[in-house]
């Protein structure tokens, strides 16, 4: 942000303010063995005090914005019982006014969610293109690979299946196993990224939550994101890519793996060259959209994660500021539940698979 070339000290003329408060740090502090009242206090104490500065009363906050660092999930705490997890802070009356970027949304419409880091982070154009020609030209041997560890405590995971699938094709998946404590061969970057160098489909199932940093690692290897879950990536990362999403990625319905209805591998198979080829274009197409470029220098023609992220937060408080103009309602829309989010994240989901499996698994 301290590099953003439309900075200005004059906050009157500004078209939008960034809130620079560490939100996943402050709750990553209190999010085990304490009370509520340590994991609410500075969030509650942050927007009180917003609420005071000259600045929001221009436009009620609703032109503020700043960064969760972790996934919404950790900010909308339902209860006030210590049992019960994460903060209040996107709960919070003057919260509802503030957008909020997250690398996981809940269904709020005044959350945006925003690419997990990777390691790439290029300074230049050139080696943006260097690097997307060797994923495109680099020789892959398996059909399909899967890093990640089992969630035996999980009992609506699928990644039990998954791996036992992967194991019972050696020949054709690529398995790299991640400990569930201490030192893991995923933790090590160089190594997640040859496995999905090395493969043409990286299986994406839901983890702790529904995203993984794992799908934009996919993604940097130009290895084509399998989905088992909308809410993965369809109905999260909007203003970071493309929205027929069929075209760079495979859906297939998690109950069915879960169930043992279907084979991940056959559905694969049944992928033609050239539709693979395609896709695997689409993919390394996605790149630049989706890394953070190295903030000491600039990219010329390329948009990263963070142009693309600020384009969408300029562009969203343009059309509040634009209402308000003509009279009408700011707060209508801005901060409420997306029907069409509740469905894909679990509630009513059985209704919207027909529509996936016409429009992603054609296999």
């Amino acid at each position: 942000m301290k590099k953003y070339k439309c900075l200005t000290k004059n906050s009157s003329v500004a078209n939008a303010i960034y809130v620079p408060f560490f939100a996943g740090l402050d709750a990553g502090r209190y999010l085990w063995g304490h009370n509520i009242s340590m994991r609410d206090t500075l969030g509650s104490d942050l927007v009180k005090w917003l609420a005071q500065q000259p600045e929001w009363k221009r436009m009620w906050g609703r032109d503020h914005f700043f960064v969760l660092g972790r996934i919404g999930w950790d900010f909308r705490r339902q209860t006030d019982h210590d049992s019960d997890w994460g903060s209040k802070l996107m709960t919070l009356p003057e919260s509802m006014n503030l957008t909020a970027l997250s690398l996981e949304t809940t269904s709020w419409s005044n959350e945006f969610a925003i690419p997990y880091p990777t390691y790439f982070h290029p300074s230049s154009d050139d080696e943006v293109f260097r690097w997307q020609n060797r994923v495109q030209s680099h020789n892959r041997r398996y059909l399909f690979a899967f890093a990640g560890a089992p969630r035996p405590s999980a009992n609506d995971s699928i990644r039990k299946e998954i791996i036992h699938q992967c194991l019972a094709s050696r020949r054709t998946c690529n398995f790299l196993r991640c400990n569930s404590g201490g030192e893991s061969r995923c933790d090590n970057p160089a190594e997640v990224i040859k496995v999905f160098q090395d493969s043409v489909f990286c299986l994406q199932p839901p983890g702790d939550s529904y995203t993984r940093r794992s799908i934009f690692d996919s993604i940097l290897a130009g290895c084509i994101p399998v989905f088992f879950h909308p809410f993965s990536a369809y109905a999260q990362y909007t203003w970071h890519l493309q929205r027929d999403y069929w075209r760079y990625s495979v859906f297939i319905p998690i109950d069915l793996v879960k169930d043992g209805f279907v084979s991940i591998k056959q559905v694969l198979l049944q992928i033609s060259d050239t539709e693979m080829l395609a896709m695997r274009k689409e993919v390394i197409k996605l790149i630049p959209r989706v890394i953070y470029a190295d903030p000491r220098s600039k990219l010329q023609t390329l948009e990263d994660a963070f142009d693309i992220t600020l384009k969408g937060v300029l562009h969203r408080i343009g059309k509040v500021r634009n209402n308000i103009n003509k009279g009408r309602d700011p707060s209508n829309g801005f901060a409420e539940e997306n029907s069409w989010k509740m469905k894909l994240s679990g509630i009513g989901v059985e209704e919207e698979w027909d529509h996936f499996i016409d429009n992603s698994m054609r296999y």
